[in-house]
């Protein structure tokens, strides 16, 4: 099964921004509720944003305001745009779909670092 890879992460200042990107899942975003979710180290995962199937979205309460989700079902890509970064959101970022949280199923995260 293909899992759906994240990438974009790096290092940033407090303040600053980084979008994320998901694609390479070899299933259709379109047809799926898609979100983020990440995990800093000795934590448990959380989610971040989601795209619901009712046509909603979700944010946690820590990122409202500061980070949007989306997605282009041409390019079959999820993007996280983040913004005003704090050093709270140093985590590894990881996208999936139903799909692959019925399964189980975890690609690799992008690592997202703030810190002056």
């Amino acid at each position: 099964q293909v899992q759906l890879v994240a990438s974009g992460g790096g290092l940033v200042q407090p303040g600053g921004s980084l979008r994320l990107s998901c694609t390479g899942s070899g299933r259709l975003f379109s047809y799926n509720a898609v979100g983020w979710y990440r995990q800093a180290p000795g934590k448990e995962r959380e989610s971040v944003a989601a795209l619901t199937r009712n046509g909603g979205i979700q944010y946690a309460d820590s990122v409202k305001g500061r980070f949007t989700i989306f997605r282009n079902n041409v390019e079959n890509t999820v993007y996280l745009q983040m913004r005003s970064l704090k050093p709270e959101d140093t985590a590894a970022y990881y996208c999936n779909d139903d799909f692959g949280l019925e399964r189980g199923y975890w690609g690799q995260g992008t690592l997202v670092t703030v810190s002056l």
